[in-house]
């Protein structure tokens, strides 16, 4: 897709299907101006190990650092990290950073994951939160409330909690009360600092039919003067830009003319092709 920016990917340094210089590849095939490695953070979660970056990210840089010279008047090649809200590593020395929320905490402190499977959240809604999904989906927005309070260049897949409920299988979208405990969070955030991603990963994989967020929290978004940025997720080269036009259409129906691109020089605005 000529002119975007891929800038939310993963590679074999975690839990993505190609090496770093194999996504590079593909995003300076599709025409981006800009890619961007966001290896997951490495976090304290034993299930975690092998899925996200060692806690000494030097490989990881310097092998960024390389594709940015190779690339070098061709496509932008940024260093960036995707930092979990468990992490216990920090996004320092990086040109960007996505927040994103990928666990439940109970009350003991474990760890939960929301995006694993189905089963995996069904059980943590029975054993944790009685069975009440309501309750649940106000516990996940609280620690998305906590990550945007952090300012983020990008907050993640901000509705993350939705990816398994197709036709409301869990909770329905339209509560006063799920959608209250999402705009608190999306309040949170900062218009002027963080950008918004309209992220297609969910759909690449098979498990939704529509990007994320949900088109109340991009009219919001919208309404508070924030920006948005569309991403793919990918974990595989083949779907570097995946379902952009899609991301685009629901973009254009929140009310935006176009999004923004993270450059090596800093943000820019690219209008939609209409």
């Amino acid at each position: 897709m000529k002119g975007a920016c891929s800038v939310h990917t993963h590679s074999v340094m975690c839990d993505g299907k190609n090496t770093l210089a194999e996504m590079a590849q593909a995003a300076f095939q599709a025409g981006v101006v800009s890619f961007g490695a966001s290896g997951h953070s490495h976090t304290p979660v034993p299930e975690d190990e092998g899925c996200v970056l060692p806690e000494d990210m030097t490989a990881y840089r310097k092998e960024v650092l390389r594709l940015r010279g190779e690339y070098a008047g061709g496509m932008d090649v940024l260093l960036g990290i995707e930092l979990d809200s468990c992490a216990d590593v920090t996004a320092e020395a990086v040109d960007y950073w996505i927040g994103s929320v990928h666990y439940l905490r109970d009350p003991e402190g474990k760890r939960h994951p929301v995006d694993w499977d189905k089963e995996t959240l069904e059980r943590c809604l029975r054993e944790n939160f009685s069975g009440n999904s309501l309750i649940m989906a106000e516990h996940y927005y609280d620690e998305v409330r906590r990550m945007a309070e952090r300012k983020p260049t990008i907050l993640g897949h901000v509705d993350l909690i939705a990816k398994f409920n197709g036709d409301g299988y869990f909770f329905d979208e339209e509560d006063p009360r799920y959608r209250a405990a999402a705009l608190e969070a999306l309040h949170a955030a900062s218009p002027g600092e963080t950008l918004l991603e309209i992220n297609t990963g969910a759909m690449s994989r098979g498990y939704r039919s529509v990007p994320y967020p949900a088109l109340f929290l991009l009219r919001e978004w919208r309404g508070m003067g924030g920006k948005i940025i569309l991403t793919s997720d990918a974990h595989r080269a083949g779907d570097i830009v995946y379902g952009y036009a899609q991301a685009a259409e629901l973009a254009r129906a929140a009310g935006f003319a176009g999004s923004s691109l993270l450059r090596l020089t800093g943000r820019e605005e690219c209008p939609f092709v209409l």
